[in-house]
């Protein structure tokens, strides 16, 4: 008896339901399947399966098998995969969940370098809205947070981002350049329609150990969107002054299409990490996006574009007005 292969069909049968359902989904016959299986329970001693004849259901001790022989097959998977890594290409279809702000604003512009260095990785990228934590259904998923990550996976950060405002050179030379934060109550504001709004708007002064919070309540808002990307081209014809992340208003910053805001203020900052569900074996490709991703954003715990802008926020003491 090929035990491996008994171990599979066994699991199988359990996944889809019934001996027939297995035999489909193998392409094997179910006379096949029925047998392998026999042979099993007969080579263990012991009834793994109870059948009738509209269902099939595990016994107790088939219960405890299934678990053991679940982490066997993995380990025996892992192992061939590990041993194939070491001499395969980077190459194959890689599957990406990322915000859609990060795939617009951050990932188009270096794919082109990621392509020419890999040329046999295909990206499969999805970018449905806003992504907080880890989707093992994907091999990589890039998640932005405010708070540290906690979970069953492998996260590794890729940066910090700040949400900055910002507007149009052209706004602030008709409306005027804010010099304290309270002098937003004189601008239109472009806001996300959240219930946090009506309470304020909170801003964030500091030298790295202490911050300072003031509540600030525009007059109005010009727009109030969820939509990042429309807040970011409003800003860029002169709607208003918006708060976005710096991740997605570096190229405008450097290209004086935007304008920083209040420079030595911030509304809050994110974190973004390259996870993937726990695993011992990482495909070649994954290892070497997230590399790539690194290498990139540099990985550590500060802001890679406002740095690149000339823009990093200013220190300075607290009890300045």
């Amino acid at each position: 008896m090929d035990h491996l292969r008994a171990l599979r069909i066994f699991t199988r049968v359990v996944d889809e339901g019934s001996f027939a359902a297995a035999a489909r989904a193998l392409d094997l016959a179910p006379a096949v399947i029925t047998r392998l299986v026999a042979e099993l329970e007969d080579h263990l001693g012991t009834r793994l399966l109870n059948r009738t004849t509209r269902r099939l259901a595990l016994t107790e001790i088939g219960e405890a098998y299934l678990e053991r022989a679940r982490r066997i097959l993995a380990d025996v998977d892992e192992a061939a995969a590990l041993a194939a890594s070491a001499t395969q290409e980077v190459r194959g279809l890689l599957r990406v969940l990322c915000p859609p702000a990060i795939a617009v604003h951050q990932l188009a512009k270096h794919l082109p370098r990621f392509h020419r260095d890999y040329p046999q990785v295909t990206l499969e990228i999805t970018s449905t809205g806003p992504v907080e934590t880890v989707d093992d259904s994907y091999d990589l998923t890039i998640v932005t947070a405010r708070q540290p990550l906690d979970g069953e996976f492998v996260a590794r950060r890729l940066a910090r981002s700040e949400f900055i405002m910002c507007a149009s050179p052209e706004y602030l030379d008709q409306r005027g350049r804010p010099q304290h934060p309270y002098d937003l109550k004189q601008h239109a504001a472009l806001l996300p329609p959240t219930p946090a709004m009506q309470r304020g708007l909170t801003l964030q002064r500091g030298d790295g150990r202490e911050e300072l919070t003031l509540p600030i309540v525009p007059s109005r808002a010009a727009l109030a969107t969820t939509h990042m990307d429309t807040n970011y081209a409003a800003a860029l014809h002169g709607l208003g002054i918006a708060g976005l992340p710096s991740f997605v208003v570096e190229d405008a910053l450097m290209e004086h299409a935007l304008e920083r805001v209040l420079p030595e203020w911030r509304m809050f900052s994110i974190t973004m990490w390259a996870a993937m569900p726990t695993r011992k074996y990482v495909p070649a490709r994954t290892r070497a996006f997230v590399d790539f991703l690194l290498e990139i954003f540099g990985g550590e715990d500060r802001d890679p574009w406002l740095v690149a802008a000339g823009c990093a926020t200013r220190q300075r003491g607290l009890s300045e007005d």
